[in-house]
This record gives structure tokens, C-alpha cells and sequence, in this order.
């Protein structure tokens, strides 16, 4: 059995906790501590595991025997996530990813670094995963793809085959985009949106909202009171 490498995470939020799990219980990690930025310092410990200052990590850690992953989801268009990425890395500390032992990932997918990629993602061949990227549950991204560095691609979307999803770009809960798409770098693609042709940079498309019938449940229904 391969010995443990010791890990920091990065935040103290949900994906933090969700990070702690995946990587407590489904990799060969440990996580050792939390870290925060000293303004955002609420707690000293989580899962037993001490919360500490992103200030005081060097000291406590050493980057010559420790990883990080920065749990953190899109704020800012993935910017806090990729800043934080950024800073322990010039700190000298490695990177770690995660790739769900429940994630079909074909053997010459080319995964970059500090990616996340949960269960029941299938990422097909020949595609590339770029540094920093984030894979919620249940994704599916066609053959020959490439989302690059810094996105966040959320539950059950699918992108297409020879598609690109551009730097720092966001796609919401089943979105879908058609094949041959490139997304600009800089989108928002909300829930459920469906995207067939290229889009330029910085451009947002919202997901679309049911709207309400002009009938109650209990008339469709028939239900009496």
C-alpha cells in the first residue's frame, strides 16, 4: 500500500467539505488542514482537521512535504479559485487533482493540473482537461473536446464532439452545446441552455424559465378541497 500524501485544502465552504470526503475516501491523500484568508477566518477547525490563515500555512506546512487543492467554486467567473490557485503555487506548494474512481476517463484524455473531476463524468478520447478545471457530477464531454483552463462545467451538461469551452468560462446545470461549438472565452452558460453555434467572449445566455400554467394542480388534477 502506497504511503499517504498530506494535503491542504484550500476554504472551508461545501465543495471544502465535498473536497474533504473525495479525498479522504477516494484517493490515496490526507488532509492535514484547511486554509482561509485571514478575513474570512470563522472557525478553527473542520472534520477535527485545523482551519488556519492562508498567511500562517509555510509555517505550519512545509511545501516541500504538502499539496493543495483550492476548493472553490465559479465566484467571479472562477476568478477567486484561480487566484488562490495561483498564490500557493508561487508559495512552492504542488497541486493536487482529484478524479472520482466512479468517472470514466478514457485512457489518452489529456488532464492538465488542480482539476476535480466527480462521479459519473464521462470524458471520452481524445480530449483535453485544462489546468484548474472543475467537473460537478454527471457531465458529458464528446470526443476530441477541450475545456480549457479555469472552467467550471456543472451537473449533467453536455458538450458535443470537437467542441471548446473557453478560459473561465461557467456552464450550468444541463446546458447543452451542439457539436463543432467553440465557446468564447468568459461565458456564463445558464442551466438548461442550448448552444449551437460559436459565441464570442464575455457573453452571457440564460437558462430558460418554465412559466407557470394558467391552471392550478388541483384543477388540472381534479383534486377537490
Amino acid at each position: 500500500m502506497s504511503e499517504q500524501k498530506k494535503l491542504i485544502i484550500v476554504g472551508d465552504s461545501a465543495f471544502a467539505e465535498v473536497a474533504y470526503e473525495c479525498f479522504t475516501h477516494d484517493s490515496d491523500y490526507e488532509v492535514v488542514a484547511f486554509a482561509v484568508e485571514r478575513d474570512y477566518l470563522t472557525k478553527s477547525e473542520l472534520f477535527g482537521k485545523p482551519v488556519i490563515v492562508v498567511e500562517d500555512v509555510v509555517g505550519l506546512y512545509p511545501p516541500s512535504e504538502y499539496e493543495f487543492y483550492a476548493a472553490l467554486v465559479y465566484v467571479q467567473l472562477n476568478r477567486l479559485r484561480t487566484r488562490l490557485y495561483k498564490t500557493f503555487k508561487s508559495m512552492g506548494y504542488r497541486p493536487a487533482s482529484y478524479v472520482s474512481s466512479r468517472a470514466f476517463v478514457w485512457r489518452n484524455v489529456q488532464l492538465g493540473e488542480h482539476v476535480f473531476i466527480f462521479e459519473d463524468n464521462t470524458v471520452q478520447p481524445f480530449c483535453r482537461i485544462g489546468d484548474n478545471v472543475v467537473l460537478w457530477s454527471g457531465n458529458h464531454i464528446g470526443h476530441h473536446s477541450s475545456i480549457e483552463k479555469n472552467c467550471f462545467i456543472a451537473s449533467h451538461a453536455v458538450v458535443s464532439g470537437f467542441c471548446t469551452v473557453g478560459e473561465s468560462s461557467f456552464v450550468g446545470v444541463n446546458a447543452t452545446l451542439s457539436n463543432n461549438v467553440t465557446v468564447g472565452q468568459d461565458n456564463w452558460i445558464g442551466l438548461g441552455a442550448v448552444i449551437t453555434r460559436d459565441t464570442p467572449p464575455r457573453t452571457l445566455y440564460k437558462g430558460v424559465q418554465s412559466v407557470a400554467a394558467d391552471r392550478s394542480t388541483f384543477d388540472y388534477f381534479k383534486i377537490s378541497e
